[in-house]
């Protein structure tokens, strides 16, 4: 299972991809979440991706998500924060986002709030006076 919101005022898309995703659903996915990136085009684009219920996946559904995200790189996604429990799912998703170059772009975290923090501010430090 999946569900993709997007926040058209913040440029954020936020997605959770729920337990062992098969092909079929998988294309249906990644249709629409390259419809809402598009949605987004000439924005900074950023990623909330909660899989820390995903399961590892067929080679096939991960090479399918390594393309969606180089589409990503090249439609404007310019952070994508991941929330991620199983390790057997990170060393598939650390793979995937090597190749498609996601890696560089990519921060993983434990709390939703951290992980829309870093998507809306990035790395900004707080000055006081």
């Amino acid at each position: 299972m999946y569900r993709i919101d997007v926040d058209k005022q913040h440029a954020v898309i936020e997605l959770v991809l729920d337990g062992l995703i098969r092909r079929d659903e998988m294309v249906t996915f990644v249709e629409e979440l390259k419809a809402a990136t598009l949605g987004l085009a000439g924005r900074e684009v950023k990623v909330k991706a909660d899989m820390r219920t995903f399961r590892p996946t067929s080679p096939e559904v991960a090479e399918m998500l390594r393309d969606v995200q180089q589409f990503g790189l090249h439609n404007g996604v310019k952070r994508v924060a991941e929330m991620v429990e199983s390790q057997l799912a990170v060393l598939q998703l650390n793979r995937v986002a090597r190749e498609s170059g996601t890696d560089k772009i990519l921060r993983r975290f434990t709390d939703d709030d951290a992980a829309r923090h870093w998507l809306l501010h990035g790395d900004e430090q707080v000055i006081s006076a």
